[in-house]
């Protein structure tokens, strides 16, 4: 064991158990995502696709609590670069879960841009690159957002560079975070998302370390990476051809990652994300239990 990761608080998300969907028939029951995440070691996880767990605040605190998991997180999608016009209707979703992450003792908020690709078709649905007017709107929309989440719930919001997303290469990652108040607005650095993107998470880790304030612990497969990218995959497909794999296989090496964040000297979560959507519901126990034993073998 080459470091001992004290500063490090690992968890599991419904993602890692094939979970896109507030509800799916293929996806696994909530009752035994909850029973199996637990079975797997871990003690934190985040609340998924809103509607998936529970909404009611005690009931979704006993059912946690009573097999003894808390919750790091919950998760919105926004489309901020759109303007002011959108804010609205953002709001209304983001506070939706705010409410129900506040509730269950979280403090942080995970905000996915969004895609500028169709998940499932792979429809262009707007230009992969944003205009100066767009990049200004998603600056001071993301700084809004961090400011009322602030006021009205307490959670901190964490930005998360995604796949198909305005935010996605170490160009527009760098941007955003350029053009945003570290106050305000901090970063989920997914580091499979990164990678897929040509990222390098060490390196921003080291570099713009400050504004790191949550991790997604992810690898991807390099051969099919680079076949993703070469055909213009879109990442729900690519998703389903096991893009994202089970560590230790795959990009990032995830030890020097946790390395880094160690040094930062501040407490981060780090939450096991293996995009597996769809997926045989009795793949996802087996993988989870062995990358809770990897993550143990780095210290973790």
């Amino acid at each position: 064991m080459t470091h001992v990761l004290d500063r490090i608080r690992v968890g599991s998300a419904p993602d890692s158990w094939g979970v896109w969907f507030p509800d799916d028939p293929r996806q696994v029951p909530w009752p035994r995502f909850l029973d199996e995440v637990a079975e797997a070691g871990y003690s934190w996880i985040e609340l998924g696709p809103y509607g998936y767990l529970p909404t009611d605040p005690a009931r979704l605190t006993d059912e946690v609590a009573r097999r003894g998991l808390k919750v790091s997180a919950g998760t919105v999608f926004t489309g901020l670069h759109r303007g002011p016009d959108v804010w609205d209707s953002t709001w209304e979703h983001v506070a939706r879960v705010a409410a129900l992450t506040r509730d269950m003792g979280a403090r942080h908020l995970v905000v996915i841009p969004s895609f500028w690709r169709d998940d499932r078709t792979a429809e262009i649905l707007e230009p992969p690159e944003l205009t100066a007017a767009q990049w200004t709107h998603l600056a001071r929309g993301m700084e809004r957002l961090g400011h009322e989440v602030r006021e009205r719930y307490g959670l901190d919001i964490v930005v998360h560079p995604h796949a198909d997303t305005h935010i996605d290469t170490a160009a527009h990652v760098e941007r955003f975070l350029d053009a945003t108040d570290p106050a305000r607005v901090n970063l989920c650095l997914d580091t499979g998302h990164y990678a897929y993107c040509g990222g390098d998470s060490v390196r921003l880790i080291e570099t713009y370390g400050e504004r790191i304030g949550y991790l997604h612990l992810k690898q991807v497969d390099p051969g099919i990476l680079a076949d993703v990218v070469a055909n213009g995959v879109a990442f729900g497909p690519a998703v389903a051809r096991g893009v994202m794999c089970e560590p230790p296989h795959g990009v990032p090496d995830l030890e020097p990652v946790l390395a880094a964040a160690q040094k930062l000297g501040v407490d981060l979560f780090a939450i096991v994300e293996q995009d597996m959507y769809p997926c045989e519901p009795d793949r996802p126990l087996p993988v989870a239990v062995r990358t809770r034993r990897f993550l143990r073998s780095c210290g973790a």
